[in-house]
């Protein structure tokens, strides 16, 4: 469960606390795109003096949790930042490690997802990542793209600063080609180059274990998405604090710089 300290940092991270009217707080629609940082595996295991691995694994089983609560709940989209760009720095072992498990993740869960009507997205630079995986992804990916249910996005290889860099070579190549001007170059432009352009407007951006920070994830989509921070160890994080974090989200007021 959330603590008190940790909702209050939820609301000094949102845009504005919901208005009262009449001392009442008035809700707001609930997320269509809620995305989560899933931090804390290594912790949680070091706690039961288990080795990372453990962790990677109960937080796998987070993920199917919160997947199928995600549906559940009628989200149209959750995105999960799952391998940063920059986990590349890790062990090389625990790096195999996190690579067999979404291998073996993807290979026996895609079918449930199909079975849902689920549409897997993978987003982040995941071509880079072994042709054996990166087959076996856009296998998933083509099985379940005629499906017109809710996304689960899937961050692999992902850092939003390469993601915005290879944004802007894409526009540049654009204006190389007399395709656009510079000069006409908008936020749409930019929007429909991202990784994310194809979901909808980031909502709720959530973050486990207790750190305070993006860590290079979805910036651009964050713009003015609301902040939401639990204590809470991903492997921890199941239906009943995902419900919690979207209770949270509808009492903000959403005012996306106007009063």
């Amino acid at each position: 469960m959330a603590t008190h300290a940790q909702s209050n940092l939820s609301s000094i991270a949102s845009v504005g606390g919901a208005r009262a009217v009449d001392g009442v707080a008035a809700p707001s629609p609930g997320p269509r795109h809620v995305a989560i940082i899933m931090d804390g595996n290594g912790r949680w295991a070091k706690k039961r003096l288990l080795p990372r691995i453990a962790g990677h694994r109960a937080g796998v089983e987070a993920v199917r949790r919160v997947a199928r609560a995600a549906q559940d709940m009628g989200l149209e989209c959750l995105t999960l930042y799952a391998f940063s760009s920059e986990n590349w720095k890790r062990p090389a072992s625990e790096v195999a490690d996190l690579m067999g498990l979404l291998r073996h993740f993807i290979q026996s869960d895609i079918e449930e997802f199909h079975a849902n009507g689920v549409r897997l997205k993978v987003i982040g630079d995941y071509r880079a990542l072994d042709p054996s995986l990166v087959t076996l992804i856009e296998g998933a990916m083509a099985r379940t793209a005629g499906n017109s249910g809710p996304v689960i996005a899937i961050a692999l290889n992902y850092g939003a600063q390469d993601e915005m860099v290879r944004a802007a070579q894409r526009i540049a190549q654009k204006v190389a080609r007399g395709e656009l001007a510079a000069s006409d170059i908008g936020i749409t432009d930019i929007d429909n180059e991202l990784d994310t352009c194809e979901l909808p407007p980031l909502d709720l951006l959530i973050r486990t274990s207790g750190e305070l920070r993006l860590s290079n994830f979805m910036l651009w989509q964050a713009a003015y998405a609301e902040l939401y921070f639990t204590d809470l160890l991903w492997p921890d994080f199941d239906d009943r604090a995902l419900g919690q974090a979207l209770d949270a989200f509808r009492m903000r007021d959403r005012r996306f710089g106007g009063l």
